[in-house]
């Protein structure tokens, strides 16, 4: 199946529609679990559906030429990427619609500990994730790879080339420098 997909996905980066027409099935159904998970973490009145996302996701996946596909965790792992994207585009989207008003409100469910305030602005969350990246690209990729991909500690660990204890310990140091950030912390 690894190898079926990761041939699909070089066939539909060199243009074969038959390709994007076999791999649709094979990837739809992961991606719509993972875009439902993620936006359930959202407001509830989120304009953006789960079908819509991973439609929005595909598109722009579908139409990736220079990607040298590895197999299903790299296409999860740049998925996760996009997924950021198009969550962040359409959150400020949303507050240039309004003026600014309106910002979309996410849920940092894994990040913030039991107990704390677990909303966030997505678009704050999203400035202080490339802020982060600067000081540690590769924790900010787990948190990228685990909060907005909803890939494992072990398929995040084969996206990346590390252990799963390096995810871990990445995504420990990860979501205290977030959180510190997003409190307004002078040391992030």
């Amino acid at each position: 199946m690894a190898k079926d997909i990761t041939r699909l996905l070089s066939e539909a980066a060199e243009g074969s529609s038959a390709a994007v027409d076999q791999l649709a099935p094979i990837v739809y159904d992961d991606l719509r679990a993972r875009a439902a998970r993620r936006l359930r973490q959202e407001r509830p009145d989120h304009t953006l559906q789960p079908t819509a996302l991973v439609h929005e996701v595909y598109v722009r996946l579908v139409d990736q030429r220079d990607v040298d596909w590895r197999g299903r965790t790299h296409f999860l792992a740049v998925a996760s990427r996009v997924m950021r994207r198009v969550l962040t585009d359409h959150a400020r989207g949303r507050g240039r619609a309004k003026r600014g008003a309106g910002f979309r409100r996410v849920t940092l469910d894994g990040i913030a500990a039991p107990g704390e305030s677990r909303d966030v602005d997505l678009v704050d969350l999203d400035d202080a994730l490339k802020r982060f990246a600067a000081l540690d690209p590769r924790a900010s990729r787990v948190v990228e790879l685990r909060f907005f991909g909803g890939l494992t500690d072990d398929e995040a660990a084969r996206a990346l080339g590390v252990s799963p204890r390096t995810v871990r310990g990445d995504w420990a140091m990860a979501r205290a420098w977030l959180l510190t950030a997003l409190r307004g912390g002078t040391d992030a």
